[in-house]
């Protein structure tokens, strides 16, 4: 598939989801900038428009895509229903009841598993989550996600030899929102 090159993606997810003032992230540090996912994610042309980018970023080997819980979860489903790939739904903590399950949906031993995230900043959810996968059989070695915002040139998941392949960092959308104050000038 020929990769499709959205221009205006950074802007419209830069106007629809930058909050500013005083975020605690996940990872416990405090940001002045928060990008809140559920406003592209819960619309459904930009979860496409996004969804369409992650397509072309997808390893050709990969088997299974796992949505991470909650914001990996609808991106997944999307580019499942783009790609034909299966989906599984993989939680922050095993299931104590039912299952037991740390990942719905099929089997991961000794699949190509290619993890679906939002937003990656320090990599803690996606770190937990290769690390189980892993224990469990599965071949992760790459994270496709909306947004990074770690810090430019730096792979915050180098420890777990996880390769990240964003559809938007943290530049692109400072970019367009810098773009965006000088055209309001």
């Amino acid at each position: 598939m020929a990769a499709v090159t959205d221009e205006s993606l950074a802007a419209d997810i830069d106007a629809r989801c930058r909050l500013t003032g005083t975020f605690t992230l996940r990872s416990g540090q405090v940001a002045d900038t928060y990008f809140d996912k559920y406003l592209f994610e819960s619309d459904p042309a930009l979860l496409h428009r996004v969804a369409t980018q992650m397509v072309d970023l997808l390893p050709e080997d990969t088997e299974l895509l796992g949505g991470l819980e909650l914001g990996g979860v609808p991106i997944a489903t999307m580019v499942a229903q783009l790609t034909g790939l299966p989906a599984l739904f993989v939680r922050k903590k095993a299931k104590e009841y039912g299952t037991c399950k740390l990942a719905e949906g099929p089997d991961v031993a000794g699949r190509r598993v290619t993890l679906i995230e939002d937003v990656v900043t320090t990599g803690g959810a996606v770190r937990d989550a290769t690390r189980e996968l892993r224990a469990a059989g599965a071949l992760v070695t790459t994270v496709v996600c909306a947004i990074d915002r770690s810090p430019a040139e730096e792979n915050p998941l180098a420890d777990v030899e996880l390769e990240v392949r964003p559809v938007l960092t943290r530049a692109e959308l400072d970019a367009a929102a810098a773009a965006r104050q000088d055209a309001d000038a």
